[in-house]
C-alpha cells in the first residue's frame, strides 16, 4: 500500500497510481475524487482538472485494471464516460445536500474544511450566470464544489439542474481526458516528448491556468467591497 503523506492529497499521481497490497485501485479512487470534489463541500481542495488531464495520459493503465480493451479510442471513451457519471452523481448529491441544509450552511462557523465565503461567492457567481454557472463552474476550482450546493439552496428546478449537470459533466470529463490522452500521444509520436516525464510541470501549469480566474474573481469582489 502507498506510503501516505499529507501533501499527497493534492497530488493527482498519488490517486492514479494508488494500490492496496499490490492491487491497483487508481480508477476507483479517481472516480471517488471526482464525486467528492463535486458532491461534498469538503472536497474543494482536491485536484480536479489536473487529475482528469493526467488520467487521460494514464488512461490505459487505469482501465486495464478494470477491463481489457484493445481499442485505444474505446479505452479513453470508457474512462471519460465513467468520470462523467461520477461527476453527475456528485453534483446531484451536492444539489440534494444544498436543498436540505442551506440554512445550516449559512449559519455554520468556518472550519478548515468549510469556508462560508466560498459559499457566498459561489452564490454570487450562480446568480450572475444562472444555469450556465453549473457548466462554467466545472472548470473552476472551489466553484466546482459549491455550485451544485448553491443550486440546491436557491431551489433551482430539478429538471433544469439535471440538464446542465449532465452537459457540464460530459463536457468537463471528455474535454480534459481526451486532451491529456491525445496530446500525450501527439507529442510522443511527433516530437519524442514524453509528458509522463514532465508531470510536475503539467500539474503546475494546469493549477495556474485554472486558479487565475478564481483569483481574479475574488480580487474583483474584494475591490468592490473596499469601494463600498
Amino acid at each position: 500500500m502507498n506510503e501516505f503523506d499529507w501533501k499527497n492529497l493534492i497530488d493527482p499521481l498519488f490517486y492514479i497510481n494508488f494500490d492496496i497490497n499490490g492491487i491497483k485501485v487508481g480508477l476507483w479512487l479517481v472516480l471517488f475524487i471526482v464525486f467528492a470534489e463535486t458532491g461534498l463541500f469538503a472536497g474543494f481542495f482536491l485536484p480536479g482538472d489536473s487529475l482528469l488531464f493526467l488520467a487521460g495520459i494514464f488512461s490505459r493503465e487505469l482501465i486495464e485494471n478494470f477491463m481489457v480493451v484493445e481499442s485505444d479510442f474505446l479505452n479513453v471513451t470508457i474512462l471519460a464516460a465513467l468520470v462523467a457519471f461520477a461527476g453527475i452523481i456528485g453534483n446531484t448529491v451536492g444539489y440534494w445536500f444544498g436543498s436540505k441544509s442551506g440554512y445550516y450552511l449559512y449559519n455554520k462557523q468556518d472550519t478548515f474544511w468549510f469556508k462560508k465565503k466560498y459559499l457566498v461567492q459561489s452564490k454570487d457567481f450562480f446568480e450572475k450566470h444562472g444555469g450556465r454557472a453549473i457548466i462554467l463552474a466545472r472548470f473552476l476550482p472551489i466553484f466546482r464544489t459549491f455550485a451544485p450546493i448553491v443550486a440546491g439552496i436557491v431551489m433551482m428546478e430539478k429538471k433544469k439542474f439535471m440538464i446542465y449537470n449532465i452537459i457540464s459533466s460530459v463536457v468537463w470529463s471528455f474535454s480534459l481526458i481526451f486532451a491529456g490522452h491525445y496530446l500525450y500521444g501527439f507529442l510522443l509520436a511527433n516530437y519524442q516528448i514524453n509528458l509522463k516525464e514532465h508531470i510536475e510541470l503539467i500539474v503546475l501549469f494546469l493549477v495556474v491556468v485554472t486558479i487565475i480566474p478564481v483569483i481574479l474573481k475574488f480580487s474583483k469582489k474584494s475591490k468592490g467591497e473596499n469601494l463600498d
